[in-house]
């Protein structure tokens, strides 16, 4: 039996996969372990697993590392890919499987509660071009993540979340709050813009008054 079915032959859920992963033999957990471990959903669930872990606290620079898979997942899901690839560098990150079990064990009842919330709606949302559009959009966001902005990573992180939720559950309301949130992104983003290029313009007049 794999860890994406249960003995039923039911998918099993998201939750019960990251449990599972983590309570294996093993210092480390590949990325290539997580793909292999949810099939055919693994598009969704490791954009997922990378979008929580981009919503955490980091000091400037952090979602730098953090984000720059999303792009690569991103792309691919544009792309139109049906299922994930990995290059083998990719496949061979790792992290601590002890320190894999400590967050998903703070974030179950998160998880938990999105997957009793979520189930299969509005398909024509999580279709080959809803997915593609998905991918553009994850792709754009995740480029703002990569930035080193203190801060500006938890609104496109929320906003990949959704997405990645949306097509691992096949529930198009989450894509649509996907959708949402991707609004709020570029209108943050717009007005960040505004307001830098009104203090380079307030910073000239004021070297203009003095010289």
């Amino acid at each position: 039996m794999s860890l994406t079915e249960t003995s039923t032959g039911r998918p099993r859920r998201f939750s019960d996969t990251l449990e599972r992963l983590g309570a294996r033999g093993g210092e480390k957990l590949h990325l290539g372990e997580i793909v292999e471990a949810f099939g055919e959903r693994a598009f969704g669930a490791v954009m997922l697993l990378f979008a929580i872990v981009n919503m955490l606290p980091w000091p400037p620079g952090g979602t730098t590392l953090t984000g720059a898979p999303l792009l690569f997942l991103s792309a691919e899901l544009a792309w139109g890919r049906d299922a994930l690839w990995l290059p083998k560098w990719l496949a061979h990150a790792s992290v601590k499987r002890e320190t894999f079990r400590t967050l998903s064990g703070r974030l179950m009842k998160i998880i938990r509660v999105s997957e009793a919330l979520s189930r299969p709606r509005l398909y024509f949302l999580t279709g080959r071009l809803g997915q593609g559009l998905i991918g553009l959009a994850c792709l754009m966001l995740s480029a703002v993540l990569v930035l080193p902005v203190f801060g500006g990573n938890l609104i496109p992180a929320i906003a990949i979340g959704f997405f990645s939720l949306g097509i691992m559950q096949r529930d198009g309301l989450a894509v649509l709050l996907g959708w949402l949130m991707t609004g709020v992104t570029v209108a943050v983003l717009i007005l960040a813009w505004n307001l830098v290029l009104a203090g380079f313009n307030a910073g000239f007049d004021w070297f203009g008054r003095i010289f």
